[in-house]
């Protein structure tokens, strides 16, 4: 009786053991088809809907939105608005046939305000300024000159840059300023042109031009970036980048000034017949 007794408790110990060994199969086995059905496949794009939705004056206005943006839009308005120099005349980029009132002006800009910034950062001087007649895009009009004056004007987010220029670029500058169709602004430059459209001479800072020399030219990002196709610019020796937008140059130098000056003058003339 004894041995029975011990024999079925053994078989029981057994079957539970068993029943554990298969519980803990069944746990795996339900985890893994779990997290099977969880993974998600890779979606795919399969189309793109678009739709014009046009602004104008049929959208009605939010009131909450347009009290919100109100005072800021008030502000800035005050500040575009405020009057910093005055302008006697209209300032126009077409009053000249190689240079221009306006062209003359901006160039000048560039070179008053990065002049101080580069010598302070360099110890050197800057001896050129140059933009591109197609990156002015308004008039300064007669009367008061404000910020939004130069937003006119100068709406690109333009950085000035100093290049420094051995002097066979230069060369090429020069070609390039007699064959285009634009008076581009320049300043630091004069260059003289004979009757029959060859170059009878190039100063620099009132002194000959030297092709032996390097000099400092002060310019624009997006013309060493490709615009304007001037591929001289690609063979400057070193850049200096002045973090200076010329829009905020031109801000500056309309609040040191009461009164803008700006004429054609003879930086870049054409020797007329006697």
């Amino acid at each position: 009786m004894v041995k029975v007794t011990i024999l079925l408790a053994f078989h029981r110990a057994k079957l539970s053991r068993l029943d554990d060994l298969n519980m803990k199969l069944f746990v795996v086995f339900i985890t893994i088809i779990l997290l099977t059905s969880c993974a998600q496949s890779p979606s795919q794009l399969t189309s793109i809907k678009g739709k014009q939705l046009p602004i104008n004056s049929e959208i009605s206005s939010n009131d909450s939105v347009e009290s919100f943006i109100t005072p800021y839009r008030n502000r800035v308005n005050s500040v575009l608005d405020s009057v910093l120099a005055y302008a006697p005349e209209d300032i126009v980029k077409f009053d000249g046939e190689l240079n221009t009132s306006e062209g003359n002006l901006m160039a000048d800009i560039l070179m008053w305000q990065s002049e101080p910034i580069f010598k302070m950062r360099t110890g050197h001087d800057v001896d050129i300024a140059m933009l591109n007649y197609g990156g002015i895009r308004n008039v300064i009009s007669a009367g008061s000159v404000t910020a939004r004056t130069a937003y006119e004007v100068m709406p690109f987010e333009n950085y000035i840059v100093v290049l420094e220029l051995p002097g066979r670029a230069i060369r090429e500058m020069v070609g390039y300023l007699i064959a285009s169709s634009r008076p581009q602004p320049i300043s630091g430059m004069k260059i003289v042109l004979n009757t029959n459209g060859t170059l009878r001479s190039v100063n620099i800072q009132g002194k000959p031009f030297d092709e032996n020399k390097t000099y400092n030219l002060a310019t624009i990002d997006y013309l060493i970036q490709g615009g304007g196709n001037m591929d001289f610019l690609k063979d400057h020796k070193s850049i200096t980048e002045l973090d200076y937008l010329l829009r905020n140059a031109m801000i500056d130098h309309f609040k040191k000034v009461d009164t803008l000056r700006a004429a054609v003058d003879d930086r870049f003339i054409q020797i007329k017949q006697p």
